[in-house]
């Protein structure tokens, strides 16, 4: 016997669809603990940039990003106490120590290498260079150059560590220099004030970041031990405190996506430190590029389930 479909069984069919569409929209959604992600920054415009780049894509979202001001070794244990969400700014090598801890904890999991290309070690002005000191073996032969210092970063940094283990063991002739711990902008300051006064100056350098424009500097090679190979080679990884994709899918993939260059590092670091907020300069290089965002919202909804793409280009006026 041929089952006749009325127009009463059609509508239940198209109501049950109806459901299903909507539960599976529900579902692709994150759930309200997930509307606040809570991002850590220690001060480095880098990290300032590529905050402020996904800051401007979670607002889009409708998701609301809070970035905290923490030290490296604050902020990683405040992922080891589930008080962050998310880190872009693990630099490795240079921080093999603390995610060697943090893994031993289970505190974290690594969602992406957001940056290929990257660098970290010492450096000094060319002028400097040009006087023969291009090796880390040659600072210790040149004391008076430098006046037995060298410029790192923040307290707590894992290079400064490094720089002070070198110290302390005497490495490179440099048993008793001082390590002058500051802050990123401060160090720079420094840098531009010997370069002036055509002093010698020995610091921390790296890319992507503008300072390679603003100065002539030579980065030294020789410290393979401490900073790692081809003048402190680095990856940088986004890393999530543990549970938190299984937790908050969406947001999750948007961050598993998300990956950056050192050339489009260079100009948000320069507009920032240009005097820039970092969202008015993430907001303004993605208006300018807005196909890098293709693949970094593929699958991914706003945080009450809708299209993420055409979300965030509305929100930018594209």
């Amino acid at each position: 016997m041929r089952k006749t479909l009325t127009c009463g069984t059609r509508l239940g069919g198209l109501a049950a669809l109806a459901m299903l569409l909507i539960t599976t929209t529900a579902a692709a959604a994150d759930a309200e603990s997930c509307k606040v992600v809570r991002l850590s920054d220690p001060g480095w415009t880098d990290i300032t940039a590529t905050n402020g780049v996904a800051s401007v894509v979670l607002d889009a979202l409708s998701y609301e990003p809070d970035v905290k001001t923490l030290s490296v070794p604050i902020g990683y244990q405040s992922m080891k106490n589930g008080e962050i969400d998310v880190f872009l700014g693990n630099w490795m090598p240079a921080q093999q120590a603390f995610i060697d801890d943090l893994n031993g904890a289970q505190a974290i999991e690594v969602l992406a290498k957001n940056l290929e290309g990257a660098k970290f070690t010492l450096a000094v002005p060319t002028a400097v260079a040009n006087k023969g000191i291009k090796d880390f073996a040659d600072l210790g032969k040149n004391p008076d150059e430098f006046e037995s210092k060298i410029y790192g970063i923040e307290p707590g940094a894992p290079a400064n560590a490094n720089i002070q283990k070198m110290i302390d063991a005497g490495e490179f002739g440099l048993k008793g220099w001082e390590l002058v711990e500051s802050g990123e902008q401060a160090m720079l300051a420094q840098v531009e004030r010997a370069t002036k006064e055509g002093k010698g100056v020995v610091f921390l350098a790296w890319a992507p970041h503008p300072m390679n424009e603003r100065f002539d500097l030579t980065y030294l090679s020789g410290g393979d031990t401490y900073f790692g190979a081809n003048f402190g080679g680095a990856e940088v990884y986004t890393l999530a405190r543990t549970g938190w994709s299984g937790n908050c899918p969406n947001a999750a993939t948007l961050f598993k996506q998300m990956t950056f260059d050192v050339s489009m590092e260079n100009v948000l670091m320069g507009e920032i430190l240009g005097g820039k907020d970092s969202k008015e300069a993430a907001t303004e290089w993605l208006k300018a590029n807005p196909a890098v965002m293709d693949g970094w919202l593929k699958g991914v909804t706003t945080f009450d389930g809708q299209p993420g793409d055409a979300a965030v280009k509305s929100a930018l006026g594209l």
